[in-house]
């Protein structure tokens, strides 16, 4: 999904909309102090639907009575798990949610929309006029990007075929 790793780890129940497979963050919660409306993949429902709701309990991810904590503790784990690689950071993983989204075709102002950016064609004048959330694209780029995990962790070859190698064809 490529979020802000503290706007979901605090993610509260009542910011999920199930029924219309979204999270919505309010301008509270993000870093840029604008909502921030979050498209769920039949993949990110099914992990939070899965998650046991306890009565009470205002967070989806806890560790206590807080959002989710545990980050450093659990790169350090990840990183024994994976062996000897390139030094990584966390951030990295939603840098390279946008690289790769880009890779198989999702245009620029849809991932910046995606990751909740307000840069490029969202700063400045052009901002002021184009107001659009690109709610439809932004679904349809995290579905794409959904696909091309799962193909990953499958081990087999992406069904996703990049825009650009698509209008070769």
């Amino acid at each position: 999904m490529g979020q802000r790793r503290d706007e979901i780890g605090s993610l509260r129940w009542f910011e999920i909309n199930f029924d219309k497979a979204v999270i919505s963050l309010p301008p509270e919660r993000t870093k840029n102090s604008r909502p921030h409306d979050v498209p769920l993949t039949d993949a990110a429902l099914s992990i939070l639907k899965a998650r046991p709701r306890l009565a009470g309990q205002e967070y989806v991810f806890t560790t206590g009575a807080n959002g989710y904590r545990g980050w450093s503790n659990n790169k350090v784990t990840l990183d024994g798990r994976i062996g000897t690689i390139a030094p990584w950071r966390l951030h990295d993983l939603r840098r390279t949610c946008a690289t790769r989204m880009a890779d198989i075709g999702v245009l620029p102002h849809i991932i910046e929309a995606c990751l909740n950016h307000v840069s490029g064609h969202k700063a400045g004048v052009a901002g002021t006029y184009n107001r659009s959330t690109y709610e439809k694209e932004k679904r349809h780029a995290l579905n794409l990007w959904a696909e091309y995990l799962a193909s990953i962790v499958a081990g087999e070859r992406s069904k996703v075929v990049p825009i650009r190698e698509s209008a070769r064809r």
